[in-house]
């Protein structure tokens, strides 16, 4: 039995190795079939895509630069003359205070008058005896007891003790300072029973008669472009007062030491409201920049001196190109452009950091500041 089944085994042993090669041989050709299949109805890949920076573009020209410039000043009476004594002494009296209003010819201080009144008597009594020394000199030189020579002397002693005499009543006179003119008092350095020389002001009066004046340091670069009869636009801090015209009455000859900038003086017309010391922002004209236009400062980068770079968006393709410009003065309109630009060039107003050479944007705003 068992070698019968040895033999049966050994018949169908090239069966069963032809049928599981069939098998196999029908596994792999399904298999292939599948992946040629799959390989035929998959779509072939695309080019990978563009990505795009969004950004915020600028119109080169819709925005212009303000053609003036603007400084602040201060607010004075054109005329703000300091009163003082002629004479050394000691004060007596002030009789007004700082933003007293006065009145022409009013008292506004006076000096002790004791030392003063006794150099005009004393001067006086000089004169007397000067003029009686004359007249005895003249009536001997009349007998001719006394040469024409000693008349003359007497003449000479008596016109210098006249002399002193006038000198004594005139120091007398202003030993009292009046307002030369109605006015404000603007200064008070004085007070009484203080010892004050000659010359050392009292109060300052401002003079109403001479107008109100806005007064503005400029330096050289601005006042070159200035002239005598210009107008500009005045405006006061606060709203002390309305905004006003001046008009350039003087330009400073020679620039302040301190400062090395040129005082400008522009006057105002008369208003109440005005009051010296006020300050003043005042708008000039510059002919010189008008018609010129300007760009967003956030725009620029790799600025320096007076030249920087834009990023130019090419509207058929949206790509961008860095071009150099040449840039001038910072305004509240922008960055002033002088060249490098053409009216209607886009350029990247926001998001420049995020861009290289040629790559494409995706606006999201377009605007003119």
């Amino acid at each position: 039995m068992q070698h019968g089944a040895g033999r049966d085994a050994v018949r169908r042993g090239p069966a069963v190795a032809r049928s599981a090669g069939f098998f196999l041989g029908s596994l792999g050709a399904v298999l292939m079939a599948g992946l040629v299949l799959s390989g035929c109805s998959g779509a072939e890949p695309g080019p990978p895509a563009v990505e795009m920076s969004p950004v915020t573009l600028h119109r080169v020209g819709e925005v212009g630069v303000n053609a003036g410039s603007t400084a602040a000043g201060t607010v004075r009476l054109r005329r703000e003359t300091p009163l003082a004594f002629i004479s050394d002494g000691r004060v007596r009296s002030v009789t007004v205070r700082e933003g007293d209003t006065v009145q022409a010819g009013q008292l506004l201080a006076t000096l002790d008058r004791t030392a003063i009144d006794a150099q005009v008597q004393s001067a006086g009594t000089r004169l007397r005896q000067a003029d009686a020394e004359l007249q005895r000199q003249r009536r001997l030189n009349a007998q001719g007891w006394v040469a024409k020579a000693r008349v003359e002397s007497a003449e000479a002693a008596a016109e210098t003790a006249r002399a002193e005499l006038s000198g004594a009543r005139f120091t007398q006179r202003f030993a009292t300072i009046a307002a030369p003119t109605a006015g404000v008092i603007l200064t008070r350095s004085a007070e009484p029973g203080q010892t004050l020389q000659a010359g050392t002001p009292v109060v300052v009066l401002g003079e109403f008669a001479s107008g109100f004046v806005v007064r503005v340091p400029l330096p050289a670069s601005r006042v070159a472009g200035l002239a005598r009869g210009q107008a500009a636009e005045v405006a006061f801090r606060d709203g002390a007062a309305p905004p006003m015209a001046g008009r350039i009455i003087e330009i400073a000859g020679r620039a302040d030491p301190g400062t090395g900038t040129f005082q400008v003086e522009l006057a105002l017309p008369a208003n109440p409201a005005l009051r010296s010391g006020l300050i003043a922002d005042v708008s000039f004209p510059d002919v010189g920049r008008a018609g010129r236009i300007a760009i967003p400062p956030t725009a620029l980068f790799a600025a320096r001196a007076d030249e920087g770079f834009v990023w130019v968006m090419d509207p058929a393709t949206r790509q961008v190109r860095a071009r150099l410009v040449g840039i001038g003065r910072v305004t509240p309109d922008g960055v002033e452009l002088l060249s490098g630009l053409a009216r209607g060039e886009q350029i990247v107003a926001a998001g420049v950091d995020r861009l290289t050479e040629g790559a494409v944007v995706k606006p999201v705003q377009t605007r003119g500041s």
